[in-house]
């Protein structure tokens, strides 16, 4: 208990210090209880980070010195999935935010203001590390899509379909539930915190690129209040009125029917992981999630959750 209070209280100095795996379980500690809209809002105000506080000066070294070009090229693709999610629900949560309640709407301005502050932090970490080219965000954005496998084919489609359902009607529970499951669960839940443990615990082992290691980490510590807003909203929108739970299932047919829709696969051997860990890691995560808020799944998703395809974004 020790180490989570660590989490949930350490400014960016001490968030250098955490280990990934004591986040983690930060993470899933109250999904169980799921706090409320109000509790997630007042956290946000207590675990707000400046990201120019940063100081990438180590990660130049670590980066150009250090690293192998494999290493280099395994870590620019897993992270440009993360560096365009981010940009991408920064601009789309506000039709969510549209619907629900006004607690769920205070909550939710933290939140674009964290997806704000993330791709901040990526755009810093590809200009002043990676030296990728642009002179605005949006070029730097245009320079790293090209490192980004085709996961937008897949979870992001989805998601910018699911989210143009939305602006015809904010309010339909139904469409709320179909893109909180996409985001909340899947991209959030699922890939994010994927990412974040393949490419933290890397760092953390190679004693590399310290101030990546610390935005990221306390980018991880906000997917908490992100992860634990959405598994919140899911169970009280299924509690409300269980024919939901269906739409939950179909969306999650829709995202396992198209996982694995890549044009390439990273290779993550080289940040030591296999496609077998990758893949384990992703189930681990996804039934956390369902088991600890009483989703259950019918035989036939449990079939397809048994033959995930390694799938690697964030947001």
């Amino acid at each position: 208990m020790t180490e989570l209070s660590n989490v949930a209280d350490s400014d960016l100095r001490g968030i250098r210090d955490l280990d990934i795996d004591d986040v983690l379980a930060y993470v899933h500690r109250d999904l169980k209880r799921l706090p409320d809209y109000t509790e997630l809002y007042k956290r946000y105000l207590r675990q707000r980070w400046d990201v120019y506080e940063l100081d990438f000066s180590q990660d130049i070294v670590d980066w150009r010195e250090g690293m192998s070009q494999e290493e280099r090229d395994a870590f620019v693709g897993i992270s440009a999935g993360f560096h365009h999610g981010e940009r991408q629900v920064e601009v789309e949560l506000p039709v969510f935010m549209l619907g629900g309640s006004e607690e769920s709407k205070i909550y939710m301005s933290s939140q674009i203001e964290d997806e704000a502050r993330h791709t901040v932090f990526f755009d810093r970490f590809y200009r002043e590390v990676v030296g990728m080219p642009g002179d605005s965000v949006q070029e730097v954005l245009d320079a790293s899509f090209e490192h980004v496998s085709e996961t937008f084919v897949g979870p992001f489609g989805l998601l910018a379909y699911q989210a143009d359902e939305l602006r015809k009607d904010p309010e339909d529970p139904a469409a709320r539930v179909r893109y909180g499951t996409t985001y909340f669960l899947w991209i959030e839940g699922v890939l994010a915190l994927s990412v974040m443990k393949i490419t933290l615990t890397y760092c953390r082992e190679r004693g590399f690129l310290p101030g990546y290691y610390t935005g990221f980490t306390a980018t991880c510590r906000d997917e908490a209040r992100h992860v634990q807003f959405g598994m919140r909203f899911l169970r009280d929108s299924v509690q409300e009125d269980p024919r939901l739970l269906l739409q939950i299932h179909e969306t999650l047919r829709t995202i396992l029917a198209i996982n694995g829709a890549t044009s390439r696969r990273l290779a993550l051997e080289s940040l030591g992981w296999t496609p077998e860990e990758v893949r384990r890691l992703m189930i681990r995560q996804l039934h956390m999630k369902l088991v600890d808020v009483g989703i259950a799944l019918p035989p036939d998703i449990q079939d397809m959750v048994a033959r995930i395809e390694p799938e690697l974004a964030g947001g």
